[in-house]
C-alpha cells in the first residue's frame, strides 16, 4: 500500500478522540466568545451612564423647583437642604462618581415624585410595558413572517402589492394616532371593549408573581381576572402590534426574496421537494438571521418606545413613568429608565449574537 492511500473507513469516520477534541474546542470557543461580548458590554454599559447622566443634567429647568413647587423653591433654607439631600450641592464629576458608586451597590436612587426608590417604581412598572409589549411582538412575528413569506412567493402579484401597502400603512402611521383612532372605534363607538387601565374598578388584582396580570391570574387560576386583563390588554397590544406587524412583513419580505433567488433554493426545488420542505429547510433558515436581528430591535423598540400609547390608555408601565418622570425633571427616575432602556438594548444583542451560531453553524463564535 502506498503512503498517499488511505483507508476509506479513517476518511470517513473520525476517531472518538478527534470528535472529542473538536467538542471541546467548540465549547472553549463559546466560552472565550462569551467573555468577550460581557467585557464589551460592561464598558458599554459605563458609557451608557456616562451618556445618560450627562444628557439629563443637560436637560432646561430648575430641578428643584419641579420637585419642591414655586414657594417652596423661593425659600433658600429649603432649596438648600434638598440639594444637600440629593447630593445636588456637589459638582457633576463628583455627582456622577456618587451614581456610579450606588449603582455599584444596585441602588438607583430615590425619585424626587414618588419618594420611593428608583429600583421600587421600575421593578412595579417594568411588568405591565413587558406584557404588552410580549403579547406585541408574539402576534407580530407570527403574522409578520406569515405575510412576508406569502408577498414574497406571490412577488409581482396584486395579492403582493395589496401586502406591501398593508405594511407601509402599518409603518408610516404614527401609534399614538392608531392608538386613538383604536380607543374611539372599539370603546367609545362600539362599546366592545374596556376602557384604561389594567383592570375595571373593582377588580381585584392576581397575586403578585410576574407582575403580568394575565400569567399572574392564570397562575393562580382567577378565570375573571385573568379575561378582565386581556380585555384591557387587547387595544394597546393591538396598536403595537400593527406597526411591528408592518415592520417585519416589508423587512421578511425582502430577506425571503433574497434567499429564493439563491442556487440552492432552485435545487432544492428542481429535486421535487415539497414547498413546505424548501421553505422550512431551506429558506426560513437562510433568511432567520436578518430577521433575528430585526424582531430584536422590534422588541427593544416596544419595551423602550410606548410613552404615548401607555399615556393614551393609561397604562402604568415603563413609558408613562418615563413621562411623569421627564415632566417633573426627576432627574434619578429618568436616570434609571435610560439605564434599563440600555440594558435591553445591550441584552438583545447579547441574545441574537449568540442565536447567530445555533442558526447557522458558518456564523463562528471563536
Amino acid at each position: 500500500m502506498s503512503q498517499d492511500s488511505v483507508r476509506p473507513d479513517t476518511a470517513e469516520s473520525p476517531s472518538p478522540s478527534s470528535t472529542l477534541t473538536r467538542g471541546r474546542r467548540s465549547h472553549s470557543s463559546l466560552v472565550r466568545y462569551l467573555a468577550r461580548r460581557l467585557i464589551i458590554t460592561a464598558v458599554l454599559l459605563v458609557g451608557i451612564t456616562l451618556v445618560t447622566f450627562t444628557l439629563t443634567n443637560l436637560v432646561p429647568g430648575d430641578p428643584v423647583a419641579a420637585a419642591l413647587g414655586q414657594r417652596a423653591a423661593d425659600d433658600p433654607a429649603i432649596v438648600a437642604q434638598f440639594r444637600a439631600q440629593y447630593g445636588l450641592d456637589k459638582s457633576l464629576p463628583e455627582q456622577y462618581w456618587a451614581y456610579l458608586t450606588r449603582l455599584a451597590h444596585l441602588n438607583l436612587g430615590t425619585s424626587w415624585q414618588t419618594h420611593r426608590p428608583v429600583a421600587q417604581d421600575l421593578a412595579r412598572a417594568i411588568p405591565a410595558t413587558m406584557e404588552i409589549a410580549l403579547s406585541a411582538i408574539v402576534m407580530a412575528i407570527i403574522v409578520g413572517l406569515v405575510l412576508g413569506a406569502v408577498s414574497a412567493y406571490r412577488r409581482g402579484r396584486i395579492s403582493d402589492q395589496v401586502l406591501r401597502l398593508i405594511s407601509l400603512l402599518g409603518i408610516s402611521l404614527p401609534t399614538f394616532w392608531t392608538a386613538i383612532l383604536v380607543f374611539y372605534i372599539f370603546y367609545y363607538k362600539l362599546g366592545i371593549a374596556p376602557g384604561s387601565g389594567r383592570l375595571s374598578p373593582g377588580m381585584p388584582a392576581p397575586p403578585h408573581v410576574t407582575g403580568m396580570y394575565t400569567l399572574d391570574a392564570l397562575l393562580a387560576g382567577q378565570g375573571e381576572t385573568f379575561v378582565d386583563a386581556a380585555a384591557h390588554l387587547a387595544l394597546p397590544s393591538l396598536v403595537l402590534t400593527l406597526y411591528t406587524v408592518g415592520l417585519l412583513t416589508r423587512f421578511s419580505r425582502m430577506s425571503f426574496l433574497e434567499v429564493l433567488d439563491k442556487d440552492f433554493v432552485r435545487a432544492a426545488r428542481a429535486k421535487g421537494l415539497p414547498g413546505h420542505t424548501v421553505f422550512f429547510r431551506y429558506v426560513l433558515r437562510a433568511a432567520a438571521i436578518p430577521i433575528l436581528t430585526m424582531v430584536g430591535l422590534a422588541f427593544g423598540s416596544l419595551l423602550s418606545g410606548t410613552v404615548l400609547v401607555e399615556s393614551i390608555f393609561s397604562w402604568p408601565g415603563l413609558g408613562s413613568y418615563a413621562y411623569q418622570a421627564a415632566s417633573k425633571l426627576d432627574l434619578l427616575a429618568v436616570m434609571g429608565v435610560g439605564l434599563f432602556v440600555g440594558v435591553v438594548y445591550l441584552g438583545i444583542n447579547l441574545v441574537v449574537d449568540v442565536l447567530y451560531g445555533f442558526i447557522d453553524p458558518r456564523v463562528k463564535v471563536g
